[in-house]
């Protein structure tokens, strides 16, 4: 083999590699309907959650339910395309939704503004935690809705923080089920923590030496 074709050889391997691991990284857990195999699959998601809960005072099963409904743990999620011409031919999406959080341009760039997170990303699993819990936390502040309560919080983060005062959920019955659901996941997610958050504990203590 000569040298030049061996470097494009190696070139094309590395290459190859580079991708497999990102797909990897980014890739939906392989099971997102118990959350302690979620964050034992994916370790550092623990840790991104953990940081939410203790800078918004958010429980970690809340954001974690809100976002399986939101895009399934998605990193690019997109919302459905909008269709034009008797639905024959897309035009666009539907809205300006993206990523884990499927949070939109406008509302990431308040976040961005307030907490100073200017290098903050939607595909990026830490810093949509962090929006979210920044969310939450915001609902709590202008309509006083509990941190611990998902059903409210999902109506919240559908209809942003007006659309919830005015209660426009009320002509909406089929978000309400959403929410109820929202609100099922979170506390199965949160009777799963329990059996798992001790250990989940430990192997954040023991990735500090390794």
């Amino acid at each position: 083999m000569s040298e030049k074709f061996k470097s494009i050889y190696q070139f094309f391997v590395a290459g190859l590699a580079c991708l497999l691991l990102t797909s990897c990284a980014t890739a939906p857990p392989k099971d997102i309907s118990n959350i302690c195999k979620i964050f034992d699959e994916k370790n550092d998601w623990y840790d991104a959650a953990a940081d939410s809960r203790d800078k918004w005072g958010v429980p970690i099963h809340v954001p974690m339910a809100m976002m399986y409904q939101e895009s399934s743990f998605r990193h690019n999620a997109l919302p459905p395309r909008d269709y034009v011409f008797f639905g024959l031919i897309p035009w666009g999406r539907v809205s300006t939704a993206y990523g884990y959080s499927q949070a939109k341009t406008m509302t990431w760039s308040d976040y961005i503004n307030e907490t100073g997170n200017s290098w903050a990303d939607r595909d990026d699993f830490d810093d949509a935690m962090d929006f979210m819990g920044w969310f939450i936390y915001k609902a709590y502040l202008i309509n006083g809705t509990s941190k611990w309560d998902a059903y409210a919080q999902y109506l919240n983060y559908h209809e942003g923080w007006g659309g919830y005062k005015r209660r426009s959920y009320d002509r909406k019955p089929w978000l309400k089920k959403v929410a109820s659901k929202v609100k099922s996941r979170s506390l199965r997610y949160a009777s799963q923590l329990k059996t798992c958050e001790e250990d989940l504990k430990k192997n954040w203590f023991m990735r500090l030496f390794t």
